[in-house]
């Protein structure tokens, strides 16, 4: 999402390499150059001139150690000022002591609301909780059955009425099933427009007059920029919002609203949707995302991320086996399984700290895991376990099978290979030189260890300098 502002505000670091010390006119050239970046990110005008205010106070008002660069003191600078910006934020919803909790979902059509509440119920879920989905959205064609599959999806009950036209009376009933059905948490899906109209806002309030929800959260899809703003702004004077949620947040958006919507509204984003599966809502942390806008990483939540996917016993059988130097291919396929549940390849890489500049523009499409298993698969169970003894006519055997170049192969091999050896040392590592050591591998999967797709190609090739020549006789 912040690909474009973290860019931007890379160079703008980067110029200020090589100074000798920070003073008021470097500190100002660059302030100038982020209130810039900022507002081509669309971030509100008065929030992007009091964010450099601010950061420019607090940088000619530290005090420099010999050992920090200039572009590192402004990094810490410009990273406390963005969590202060988006934050703080208590992550969790709060539960009521006497179920059950009410959580009313409001927002746009279009802005991805009724998805969103099946991922929060899954969210619900995982937290050991019993919701129950109300599908209260009577006005748009098939509001209900979406609903509905995706409660299948869940295996959670919908409490849905077509017979009317009242939302208030169908979560009002919703609430009494709840408590029949030992439902601890309700989620109300209301009705949305494609703008804010008084019919709408009428019936929301309605809605939560007679629910009494305890949590009221705000769907806005992040792509609209600065109008998702005033969105929250109007129904916040309306509901009293105890929160929003940002969705679409792995699309091409400038991220405005994301920086916003706090300073401008007072109400912070409490979830974030990361994708079109139901399992793609993350908390919203403005330390995390101030990380990831600065090019840091965010490895907190890539370890809670994998903590969720990997299956502690296999991990577990595969740490020995790195110790040992056990590790074979099939161990890395069965890794790379794991790595893809937990999201894109490029999107999980740019969570390690220092690999997202790395990886810049280049493209991690999901199908090389596809190609990689068919050339797994082609090897023998031999060649699988120490893919040492792979050489040239093994590798011309391998590409014909998996229908893939010669060089794809030895790529794949080589990086295997490398990256065993780098595990090998891991396993005897403290934390600080794992990380680095995860840096590394990172980095070389990023630069190109493993060559590009065979363009289509679906059989085996030889290269133009591997043709056999047919000489001509020499004339006598």
């Amino acid at each position: 999402m912040f690909d474009t502002l973290s860019e931007k505000l890379g160079d703008v670091f980067r110029g200020m390499r090589g100074r000798g010390r920070i003073s008021e006119e470097n500190v100002a050239s660059a302030m100038r150059l982020i209130r810039t970046a900022l507002l081509e990110a669309d971030v509100n005008v008065q929030v992007a001139r009091k964010f450099c205010d601010d950061c420019l106070e607090k940088a000619l008002g530290q005090e420099i150690i010999k050992t920090l660069k200039p572009e590192q003191v402004m990094v810490k600078v410009v990273h406390d000022e963005l969590v202060r910006l988006m934050g703080p934020i208590e992550t969790r919803i709060p539960f009521v002591s006497q179920p059950p909790t009410i959580v009313l979902m409001a927002g746009l059509q279009g802005s991805g609301k009724t998805t969103t509440c099946a991922k929060l119920a899954r969210y619900c879920l995982t937290r050991g909780k019993k919701p129950l989905l109300v599908a209260a959205d009577l006005k748009r064609p098939a509001a209900i059955d979406q609903l509905e599959v995706l409660g299948q999806q869940l295996e959670l009950p919908v409490h849905a009425e077509r017979g009317h036209q009242n939302a208030v009376r169908v979560c009002r009933n919703a609430v009494r099933e709840s408590r029949k059905l030992d439902r601890d948490v309700v989620i109300l899906d209301t009705a949305g427009r494609l703008a804010i109209d008084e019919e709408m806002m009428n019936e929301i309030s309605q809605v939560a007059n007679a629910t009494q929800p305890h949590q009221i959260y705000l769907v806005l899809d992040a792509m609209t920029g600065q109008d998702a703003v005033n969105t929250a702004k109007a129904f916040d004077e309306l509901l009293e919002l105890d929160g929003v949620i940002l969705t679409k947040f792995d699309s091409d958006t400038r991220g405005g609203a994301a920086l916003s919507v706090k300073a401008v509204t007072g109400k912070p984003i409490k979830f974030i949707g990361v994708g079109e599966k139901l399992d793609n809502i993350e908390e919203f942390h403005p330390d995390r995302i101030a990380g990831r806008i600065l090019g840091m990483g965010d490895i907190v939540s890539l370890v809670e991320k994998a903590q969720e996917t990997f299956d502690a016993e296999q991990a577990a059988k595969a740490q020995q086996k790195m110790a040992k130097g056990d590790f074979g291919l099939d161990d890395f396929l069965g890794q790379l399984e794991s790595f893809r549940k937990m999201g894109p390849m490029k999107q999980m890489l740019k969570m390690i700290p220092g690999v997202g500049s790395a990886l810049g523009d280049m493209e991690m499409p999901d199908e090389d895991l596809v190609r990689f298993r068919g050339i797994i698969h082609s090897m023998t169970p031999k060649e699988r376990r120490n893919p040492d003894v792979i050489e040239a006519s093994r590798r011309r055997r391998i590409a014909r099978g998996s229908g893939c170049e010669q060089q794809e192969v030895s790529g794949l091999v080589k990086q295997f290979i490398q990256m065993r050896g780098m595990m090998k040392k891991m396993s005897g590592m403290g934390m600080g030189q794992r990380l680095r050591m995860t840096q590394q591998m990172a980095q070389m999967g990023a630069e190109g260890v493993i060559p590009k797709s065979a363009k289509g190609s679906t059989k085996y090739k030889p290269r133009r300098d591997q043709r056999k020549k047919r000489r001509r006789p020499r004339r006598r």
